[in-house]
């Protein structure tokens, strides 16, 4: 009897850790097209434009976890610029809401990834649901 548990259990471990890996939310960013994907649970659900860091305010590339989130945030390092709806992943650097839309779909920033205020409104909504740790961010060239 005790293999046959042991079998079960292994298998429904294995389910669930297949089932939480595309669990959540995946934001996609890609910096060479200036767009940003969103999947739910593996379903692609949003494709938005972005601007990324431009010059030497590179985002860096990488995979993250949101560290914290901010509905309302002003930056204290470029003259209290407004963050809203911010999804910060590393440091300093967060997915956030900008004014500047007509900037969208090109470098633009000094290292964020910036948004359209309802898609920021959206994607921050989606991770506050779902969680930081049910939640990735990937940014590739």
């Amino acid at each position: 009897m005790r293999p046959v548990l042991a079998a079960i259990a292994l298998v429904l471990a294995v389910s669930l850790a297949s089932f939480s890996a595309s669990a959540g939310v995946h934001a996609r960013i890609s910096k060479s097209g200036q767009v940003m994907d969103v999947y739910v649970h593996g379903t692609h659900y949003y494709s938005w434009p972005v601007s990324t860091g431009r010059g030497r305010y590179a985002t860096p590339s990488g995979t993250f976890r949101p560290q914290r989130l901010e509905q309302r945030w002003y930056s204290t390092k470029y003259g209290n610029a407004p963050m809203h709806y911010a999804v910060f992943y590393s440091g300093g650097y967060a997915i956030h809401a900008t004014t500047e839309v007509r900037h969208l779909g090109r470098p633009a920033s000094h290292g964020c990834i910036r948004l359209a205020p309802a898609h920021a409104r959206t994607f921050f909504g989606l991770v506050r649901s779902h969680g930081a740790a049910r939640t990735r961010i990937t940014i590739g060239r």
